[in-house]
């Protein structure tokens, strides 16, 4: 009996023994790839950053941030003010490059800025940061970049592709409808000045002259495109007026000159070719923001 007992106790220990080094190799394991980095080729050098952030500062970009569900837990006072992106920030904080104490309280472990602000040797000591020039990049390769930031570089890529060629595609269909020389200008109010927008400047201006292709009047090429925006006055807005025109209604600023014959007497209001969009739901190039405005200019220019 003691020959069967003693082999059987040991065959037990080497089982026990085993099992013990596996769960001990599977919690370092874990904890290994909770804990891994990489580095990310910031435009002002390499950054070490969390391969997958668990808790996101977003003092810019935000909203390339939320189209790729990265957990963000505090963001800039104007995303949050943006009524597409208020069900994603719920519980969420504002916060700014000049509230550190409030970011060290977020606990996070990566922060995304812009690189005018202020502080980003204070925010880098805080968690890794990474910094965005505004309009450094086009639209879409900033959305790419946020992706590999977030280890989500593929599911941008793909979202880019397949935005490209659905707006590509509708921007066809616009122009068998309007005409390939018709042109569209793109405007909006202010308290005492009216914007014209070139291709680059939100308002969907990159939907529709860069993915669909569509034309803006000379005025507007000679003075918006450089530039992005060009400020004028009432009295010469027919001046910049194309044949279908885009109004970014901010609904606080002065909107007085709708009632101006100046106004009414141009040829696409008068051939009820304005198409309205919420100023505060444009100002960004994000999937979500771009996703919006794709669907509204579908279905006013087409179904018009």
């Amino acid at each position: 009996m003691k020959r069967l007992f003693l082999p059987f106790l040991l065959l037990c220990i080497l089982i026990l023994s085993a099992c013990g080094k596996n769960e001990t190799t599977n919690e370092k394991n874990s904890t290994e790839t909770e804990s891994e980095t990489d580095t990310y080729q910031s435009e002002i050098g390499p950054v070490e950053v969390p391969r997958n952030p668990k808790r996101i500062i977003a003092l810019s970009n935000g909203p390339n941030v939320l189209a790729l569900d990265g957990n963000v837990v505090g963001i800039d006072q104007w995303t949050n003010m943006n009524p597409l992106f208020q069900d994603r920030l719920e519980g969420v904080e504002v916060v700014s490059d000049e509230t550190l104490e409030k970011i060290i309280e977020l606990e996070p472990d990566l922060i995304i800025a812009g690189s005018e602000m202020k502080n980003i040797d204070k925010l880098n000591k805080i968690a890794p940061t990474v910094v965005f020039t505004w309009g450094k990049l086009d639209y879409l390769t900033q959305q790419i970049e946020i992706g590999k930031l977030l280890n989500k570089e593929n599911e941008a890529k793909e979202w880019v592709n397949d935005f490209k060629e659905r707006a590509e595609t509708a921007g066809e269909k616009i122009q068998e409808k309007i005409g390939k020389d018709a042109t569209v200008s793109v405007i909006e109010n202010g308290n005492k000045e009216i914007y014209v927008f070139g291709n680059n400047y939100a308002r969907g201006t990159e939907i529709l002259y860069q993915a669909m292709k569509l034309k803006m009047p000379k005025k507007v090429e000679e003075m918006a495109l450089e530039s992005g925006i060009y400020v004028l006055s009432t009295e010469v807005i027919s001046e910049f007026a194309g044949d279908y025109m885009i109004f970014s209604n901010n609904p606080d600023a002065e909107s007085s000159f709708l009632e101006t014959e100046t106004w009414k007497n141009i040829p696409a209001v008068k051939n009820d070719h304005v198409i309205e969009i919420n100023s505060k739901a444009s100002t960004y190039s994000d999937p979500i923001t771009l996703e919006y405005l794709l669907e509204i200019f579908e279905k006013s220019f087409l179904n018009n």
